[in-house]
């Protein structure tokens, strides 16, 4: 599968891309999640924090560097700004948690590149205006191409979320 594109229109609108994609997420899905600051990443993760039941608010683990969110799966939620190099990643056992009872969300997920999992999917979120954003999914492995087509499907119709379709080879 090549990439694809969705574009939100607001703030809301990138919750509601969320909350499209949480039915579709299993036990073990990995999500990468990269962008400026501010580009969005804690917005969708609060969409999808939503969509699998989570009743608490939902912020940047930026200085937890992972917070566990229970819902009707757990999830993990990572940011991974703070750390200085993949070798951190032992220190919280990363792969460990990516591989347990829960999905993962990875804030930053880019910025260790030899730490990237096997099957995950990785969402580039751009800023393009002030309210826009532009969600660029790369699936790597079968499952996360699953996810990605699923994700397109769930979001047509979702106010606010357009599908500006196929880039890529």
């Amino acid at each position: 599968m090549v990439d694809q594109t969705l574009t939100t229109d607001s703030e809301n609108a990138t919750v509601a891309a969320g909350r499209a994609l949480a039915p579709l997420l299993r036990r073990g899905d990995v999500l990468l999640l990269s962008g400026d600051l501010g580009a969005g990443k804690t917005c969708m993760t609060r969409g999808i924090a939503e969509g699998l039941g989570v009743v608490h608010a939902v912020t940047s683990p930026t200085f937890n560097i992972l917070i566990v969110h229970r819902g009707r799966i757990p999830l993990h939620h990572f940011d991974l700004y703070r750390l200085e190099s993949a070798s951190q990643l032992e220190d919280i056992d990363y792969w460990g948690t990516l591989e347990a009872d829960g999905v993962s969300i990875v804030e930053w997920g880019d910025r260790f590149p030899e730490a990237i999992p096997e099957d995950c999917l990785t969402v580039a979120i751009a800023i393009a205006d002030d309210d826009s954003r532009r969600l660029r999914m790369t699936p790597r492995g079968s499952r996360s191409a699953e996810l990605a087509r699923g994700w397109i499907a769930s979001c047509q119709g979702v106010h606010g979320v357009a599908v500006e379709g196929v880039t890529g080879p």
